[in-house]
Order: structure tokens, then C-alpha cells, then sequence
């Protein structure tokens, strides 16, 4: 039993020194499983699995024709850019010269005009994407852009020896030019969408370190620590710095001072993961009654905390945020408007908008899945709107009365039927000109008001 824990324990040890040793490789070296087996002395399954983490924690990048290389940590702040590596990825291009492909482009250029009102555009930073035009690529490359031919065409062995000295790209793509371009945009654009998803990492800062207790410690010292910081729970790690167990200062009372965190502490407790959002940790942390959370890594070692008060100041702040990038949903929603009615009836909250041809499903009615997606989103405002609070969908049953016709007007009415701190019942109707069309009833778990 024993000789079996040492051996998880050495292979783990193994592990991190791998890490370790990718983290203080410079920028740009090229690694392998195989050489890097052969340097440490360990089995290149071990260091595999190595890679694997490191390239989830962003310390390398592997990438077909390239290879393994150590790459810097990508900051969230610039997903939008694209370096010249995963644009060649992106439209499936051969790399014929140059280097520079982790080199971020901040624009690029289609080559669909004369050369002298081309040249106007081009300049250090920028990407040039056109075709068979020898004299085009040279300029571009003169004025310290990186070249992109479309068509399937291949560089000529002149400008491949011009990129080479320059220290920039020239790729292939057998694509045509309107195609790369469309790739690019569609990779750029879901950057956007992916920036105003706010994940764990984005607001815990790692290298504070965060308030432990040690295995070994005993409560005289969580006492002290309450008293020091001010706070009354911790995580509890052991040597190696991994995440066993969490005490407060309920798991204190009527013990002695001596007795040791490990005999009173919270076993296996709940964690995250740093690239986890902010909206699963607030629903993990309402869920399960926890105020401070670990965030650790795959290992389970301690990178940092986070409490629920700092989540829900997050998501007070994501909410006020401008939106950038369209997703499906709100492309769905974008003709709808929010409508009110105060007459007889009491006054409530109804979404008018139209059934557009691309909403349409097999049997050319609108599509049911799309009709279910309007209800919730009808759910989802009218509950911003007057709690100004979120939720998060337990469950929805949805009944479709007749089909909807394509281009005609519907009038969404969210209904609140139970509506407390926690918890939501809603009902949902959609009427078109002939009357009910469809209705659904929602339950979901409420997030704190924001």
C-alpha cells in the first residue's frame, strides 16, 4: 500500500519538475517529448501528460508543421488580436519562410488594389492578403508586413529569401482571398464574445499569496491568524502546498488550542479551477453555502482564493459593461423590443418582435429550440429589469401550441408566478395574430442581485 502512494507521489514530484523546467525555458524554444525525456531522465508518457498541462496553462503551443514551443502566458486583455501562428492555423496555411509567427497583427490588408494605393495601407504589424502578386508580396515585406497568398500559390524563392532576412511571415492558404478573409473576421469576432466571459483568473491576483493554515498547525495558530487578517476561514494545505481541507471558526468551537487543524478541519473540500467563469463559482458557492473558495491547479496545489462577496462584485461589474461580439442569442433577440402595458390589466412587462426566414427550422415554421431560446431571453430581462438580479435555468417545460408562421409578429409575455431571493417560477406565453402560440413554465435558481 505504502510503495504505492510513494510512487503517485514521485511521479507527481516528476511532474512539476517538468513544469518547472518548461516555465524557464526561454521564449520561442522549441521543445519535444522525446528530448526532453532523454534530458530529465523520465518516461515520455510522464512527460506528455507534462505537456499537456503546460500547454492548458498556456506555457506552450503546439502547432502542426511547427512543433512544441514555449510560448509567453496570453493575457485575456488582448484575445482579440491574433498573432501570425494562429492565423495560419486558422486558414490552414503552409509556412514557406521567415519567422515571427508569435508576432501579434493589429490589421490586415486585402491586395484587391493598384500596388501605390495598396502600399498606403500596409505597414509594421500589418498582414497582406493577396494572391499571385510577386511584386506585392516584396513590398510588403519591405515595409515590415507579414504576406498571406491565397489561391493555393506558392512564394517565389525570392521573396522567400527576403522574409527570411526580415524576420517575417509568408503562408499559403488554398483558399481564395474573400474566404481567408471571412476566417479571419469569424476568428477575431468570437475573440470579442470570449473577452466579456469573465473567468476566475481574470479577477484573482496569483502571485498575493493567499491566508493557509498548515496540516500541522493547531488552532492557538487559526486564532492568531482570525485575529491578525480578520477573516475566520482558510484553506488547509499540506507540505507540498496542495489543498486538504478548509477550517472556520465553527470547526473551532469546543476544541482546545492545542488540538490540530487536521483533527477539526473540513476534509475534501469543493474547489475551482482558475478558467472556470465567474458565474459557475457564484452558483457552486450559493449552492453549497461557502463564502471562500480555493482556486488550484490540476494537482490540487493552492493558486489562490477567491470569496463571494469579490465574485459578486465581478459579475456587478461584467453586467455594466459594454457588449462586444454578437453570440447566436443575441442575434436571435436583436429585433425584439421591450413593451409595457398600465391599462386595466396589471401592469407588466411584454416583448414584441419579428419571426425572421433564418429562424425558420425543417418544416419551414419557426423553429421550435428557437422559440424555447426567445422565452427564456424574454425571462432572463424582465427578471433584470425588475429585480435587477440573474438566474440560473433549473428547468423549463415548454408547450407548442400551433406553429409560427416566418415573418410574423409575436408578443412575448414573461410572468412571474413565485418570485423570492433563491428561487423563480415563471410562466411564459408567445401570441401571434391568431392568439396563443406557445407557453412554457421556467424554474430557476436566482444569483444575487446586482
Amino acid at each position: 500500500m505504502s510503495s504505492t502512494h510513494d510512487s503517485g507521489n514521485e511521479t507527481s514530484t516528476k511532474h512539476e519538475q517538468i513544469v518547472q523546467h518548461i516555465q524557464g525555458l526561454k521564449v520561442g524554444t522549441k521543445i519535444s517529448v522525446r528530448a526532453m525525456s532523454k534530458h530529465l531522465g523520465v518516461s515520455e508518457g510522464t512527460v506528455y501528460k507534462a505537456f499537456k498541462d503546460a500547454e492548458a496553462s498556456g506555457l506552450v503551443s503546439t502547432k502542426e508543421r511547427i512543433g512544441t514551443v514555449r510560448i509567453d502566458r496570453k493575457r485575456r486583455e488582448a484575445l482579440d488580436q491574433l498573432t501570425f501562428g494562429e492565423v495560419a492555423e486558422i486558414v490552414e496555411a503552409r509556412i514557406f519562410g521567415g519567422d515571427g509567427l508569435d508576432k501579434s497583427l493589429h490589421k490586415f490588408v486585402i491586395g484587391a488594389m493598384e500596388l501605390d494605393a495598396m502600399m498606403r495601407y500596409i505597414d509594421s504589424g500589418s498582414l497582406l492578403i493577396v494572391g499571385n502578386r510577386i511584386s506585392a508580396h516584396r513590398c510588403a515585406l519591405e515595409q515590415g508586413a507579414g504576406v498571406l497568398i491565397t489561391g493555393g500559390f506558392e512564394p517565389s524563392a525570392e521573396v522567400v529569401r527576403l522574409a527570411d532576412e526580415q524576420g517575417l511571415p509568408i503562408l499559403s492558404s488554398r483558399h481564395d482571398t474573400f474566404t481567408v478573409a471571412s476566417m479571419i473576421n469569424r476568428a477575431m469576432f468570437d475573440r470579442l464574445i470570449k473577452r466579456k466571459i469573465m473567468l476566475l483568473e481574470d479577477i484573482v491576483t496569483f502571485s498575493k499569496p493567499a491566508d493557509v493554515m498548515k496540516s500541522g498547525s493547531n488552532l492557538s495558530d487559526f486564532h492568531r491568524l482570525t485575529r491578525e487578517t480578520g477573516n475566520f476561514r482558510f484553506p488547509v494545505v499540506d507540505d507540498r502546498g496542495r489543498v486538504i481541507g478548509m477550517i472556520t471558526a465553527m470547526d473551532a468551537i469546543g476544541s482546545a488550542d492545542e488540538a490540530t487543524v487536521d483533527r477539526v478541519m473540513t476534509r475534501n473540500p469543493i474547489t475551482a479551477a482558475p478558467n472556470i467563469t465567474v458565474t459557475s463559482a457564484a452558483h457552486t458557492m450559493a449552492a453549497e453555502g461557502i463564502d471562500l473558495l480555493p482556486i488550484v491547479d490540476r494537482g490540487r496545489k493552492l493558486l489562490g482564493v477567491v470569496t463571494r462577496r469579490e465574485v459578486l462584485d465581478a459579475m456587478r461589474f461584467a453586467g455594466k459593461q459594454p457588449e462586444s461580439g454578437e453570440t447566436f442569442e443575441d442575434l436571435m433577440w436583436s429585433g425584439f423590443m421591450q413593451t409595457e402595458s398600465n391599462g386595466t390589466e396589471e401592469a407588466s412587462i411584454s416583448y414584441k418582435g419579428a419571426i425572421t426566414p433564418q429562424m425558420s427550422g425543417a418544416l419551414g415554421m419557426a423553429s421550435e429550440g428557437l422559440i424555447s431560446t426567445l422565452m427564456m431571453q424574454a425571462a432572463r430581462r424582465m427578471i433584470r429589469e425588475t429585480g435587477k438580479r440573474d438566474f440560473l435555468l433549473e428547468s423549463m417545460t415548454s408547450y407548442y401550441v400551433r406553429p409560427v408562421q416566418i415573418d410574423s409578429e409575436v408578443t412575448i409575455k414573461p410572468k412571474a408566478m413565485e418570485l423570492s431571493r433563491k428561487f423563480s417560477k415563471l410562466e411564459i406565453e408567445v401570441l401571434d395574430a391568431k392568439g396563443l402560440a406557445a407557453k412554457a413554465m421556467l424554474t430557476a435558481q436566482m444569483i444575487d442581485p446586482y
